[in-house]
């Protein structure tokens, strides 16, 4: 090989100051690749799955921890608190190591391992709680160990909750930075629009700024076919009474639900390993069956997001197997 380092690797003569700044922007946006026949039988119905687990704490909530971080006010000795399936938890005690924050994550009992020994590995002090991994009552499990500790008077004021659940940049997030990236990276021809629901932050930032260029995409909302389930960040929501909807979810943005089995979602992820070579995690394998499942009877171009990746997974996948 006569080529030199510039020529085969132009954009990697960059030394970046923080692991920080490679969080996704316009500059560094994650890849997007398209699915070939061996999954994708379908003709005429392009499908493209973006790769969220290649952002550098491994899932797309880098970007919703990242702005939510930025948009907090701390005082000298306050902590962050924060409830979460696995993936907004580890990016954000990967940040909150960079900026020297103390970090405590609350994530119910039945999370993956490999996302529990992630969060120690980071050193973040891990609270296990007694919970569902799609529960209705936002004021018990995870969610209502963490508000009662922002609350509590007798921890004056140390802990500081971004709430990912509720948090408007959250949305924000997503809006500002994966919605444009898909935008670019299809250059605008895209048809569907396919992602999970959990807080509803990237469906609802990313729905708005695809909506408000071509009212015409359809907004697909993928979610658990029962309450009780093994998709670790989905939430079921068809059925929930109104109070216990997420409440950045905008119903107005998604053009319809899909609900997707566990044996379905786990079955897409293996295959699409085995066909690709692209290794998602089974909520990814959710969205992409019921991408498939939509392309039998439609034509376009969809655009699936894949949330992390199967290294999170592995015990999970193992019962597949």
């Amino acid at each position: 090989m006569n080529a030199n380092v510039e020529t085969l690797f132009p954009n990697r003569t960059e030394v970046y100051d923080s692991i920080v700044d490679l969080v996704p922007g316009p500059n560094n946006p994650t890849p997007m690749v398209r699915l070939g026949e061996r999954f994708n039988a379908h003709r005429g119905f392009e499908l493209l799955v973006k790769l969220e687990g290649m952002n550098p704490f491994g899932s797309i909530k880098d970007r919703t921890a990242w702005y939510m971080l930025n948009g907090l006010q701390l005082k000298k000795g306050q902590s962050l608190v924060e409830p979460s399936a696995g993936n907004t938890g580890i990016a954000l005690a990967a940040l909150a190591n960079a900026q020297g924050i103390p970090i405590e994550i609350a994530v119910p009992d039945g999370a993956p391992e490999e996302k529990k020994a992630l969060l120690r590995f980071l050193g973040a002090e891990l609270i296990e709680v007694e919970d569902e991994l799609c529960p209705i009552y936002p004021s018990e499990g995870a969610r209502g160990v963490v508000k009662s500790m922002v609350e509590s008077e007798a921890y004056g004021g140390k802990y500081v909750s971004p709430n990912q659940y509720e948090s408007e940049l959250n949305v924000a997030a997503h809006y500002h930075t994966t919605g444009p990236e898909i935008w670019r990276q299809t250059g605008g021809r895209i048809d569907f629009f396919f992602a999970g629901i959990g807080t509803g932050g990237t469906i609802t930032g990313v729905g708005r700024y695809l909506k408000e260029r071509n009212p015409d995409i359809r907004i697909i909302g993928v979610e658990p076919a029962t309450r009780h389930h093994k998709l670790s960040g989905l939430k079921r929501v068809t059925g929930l009474p109104d109070e216990h909807f997420p409440a950045i979810l905008d119903q107005d943005v998604v053009d319809e639900f899909v609900s997707v089995t566990d044996d379905d979602a786990f079955a897409a992820g293996i295959r699409v390993a085995r066909t690709e070579g692209v290794m998602v995690g089974p909520t990814t394998g959710a969205l992409l069956h019921a991408a498939h499942e939509w392309g039998a009877d439609h034509e376009g171009t969809a655009v699936v997001i894949s949330g992390d990746s199967a290294a999170k997974y592995v015990s999970a996948y193992a019962e597949y197997l």
